[in-house]
């Protein structure tokens, strides 16, 4: 679901970027109260949970790969503004220093799934939680349609995204600029593989993560569910946060970047995230056609899409580090995109905090 650049007309990037800005200025709005020294490791822990966990590839129908994303506990823990902002900033790191994900396509991307996703997320959960209590087997049940549902809907937008270029942005004579396929090839390719490994993994993850917080740590659930019982948690939602609570979710997350090379595990890339040499190997093209339906792709790399792909040169392309093996790479990148992501929300969260002190 990470559309690269190129695959995405100018107009389609610069319109996902409109639509996507104003979440994220509402979301910064409603979250700066919040962005203190109690709640910026819970943000930085599920950020960096997120990027962490896109690089665990699942092999899909076709031959193609996918993954979770996170949004759905994100959304859970810290609320869909919160959690937009977290899948937001995994993906930016994503794209900027490992070239997962587009620069010109990074809006579309965080619409998807960062946006789309945390608010589809958020409601799912809601609607089917109610009020049960915060230590409830309905809340897991809740967490894992949540996250199901929201990759879904996330990868449909994808898809129509990489469908309608063909449509809409073409040659004079009907060549296509950009993606390739259309509606009737891309949502199919992008949807089976999501309706199934991929979407049973973000339930997966999202409901066992939810079990885990209910056993050690149930306060953690309160601030998306104000209307469970008081009882079952002694700590008031307001004092929720800080290292404590983080330092727990630290160590899960600091096994799951010693276990990132088993992402290298599936073979084959992401639908819709070849490269533009991919389209000219008799090899690969074989292997697009077969995730397409069979529906060979063009001869070579469509214009538009050759010229943007190299927009912009990440210093870690594919999470590969130069003179390492593979799985060696992979966890150093791991460790490097997740202390990346931190940072940033240390940072974010000493500026707010002095600003603050500078307005009172």
């Amino acid at each position: 679901m990470h559309i690269p650049d190129g695959y995405l007309s100018p107009a389609t990037c610069l319109a996902t970027y409109a639509l996507a800005v104003p979440f994220w200025s509402v979301a910064l709005k409603r979250v700066e109260r919040r962005l203190d020294t109690r709640m910026v490791p819970l943000l930085a822990l599920f950020s960096a949970f997120s990027f962490v966990i896109m690089m665990f590839n699942l092999p899909l129908p076709g031959g193609t790969t996918g993954h979770a994303v996170g949004m759905g506990i994100a959304a859970v823990v810290l609320g869909p503004w919160a959690g937009m902002l977290a899948i937001s900033i995994a993906l930016l790191i994503q794209s900027v220093f490992f070239g997962d994900g587009g620069i010109t396509t990074l809006g579309a991307n965080c619409l998807n799934m960062a946006i789309v996703g945390s608010i589809v997320a958020w409601i799912v959960y809601r609607l089917v939680a109610g009020r049960a209590a915060l230590t409830s087997p309905r809340r897991v049940v809740a967490a894992a349609l949540a996250g199901y549902i929201a990759i879904n809907v996330s990868a449909l937008l994808a898809a129509i995204e990489f469908g309608v270029q063909p449509l809409w942005f073409h040659a004079a004579d009907g060549t296509p600029l950009y993606a390739p396929y259309p509606l009737a090839i891309a949502i199919p390719a992008m949807m089976i593989g999501h309706l199934g490994p991929a979407g049973l993994a973000e339930a997966i993850v999202s409901a066992g993560l939810v079990a885990w917080l209910q056993r050690g740590d149930p306060a953690l659930l309160r601030a998306t569910a104000p209307d469970a019982p008081l009882d079952q948690v002694h700590e008031p939602a307001d004092t929720i946060g800080g290292w404590s609570p983080a330092r727990k979710l630290l160590a899960g997350l600091a096994v799951l970047m010693l276990l990132s090379p088993l992402g290298l595990l599936a073979s084959g890339g992401a639908w819709g995230e070849w490269d533009v040499e991919a389209f000219a190997r008799a090899e690969t093209r074989q292997q697009i056609a077969v995730a397409s339906g069979l529906n060979a792709p063009p001869q070579q790399a469509p214009a538009g899409l050759a010229r943007l792909a190299s927009t912009w040169s990440a210093p870690l392309p594919d999470y590969a580090v130069p003179s390492l093996s593979a799985p060696v790479g992979y966890v150093l990148s791991a460790v490097a995109g997740s202390g990346l992501v931190i940072l940033i929300w240390l940072l974010v969260g000493r500026f707010m905090t002095r600003r603050s002190g500078a307005d009172a």
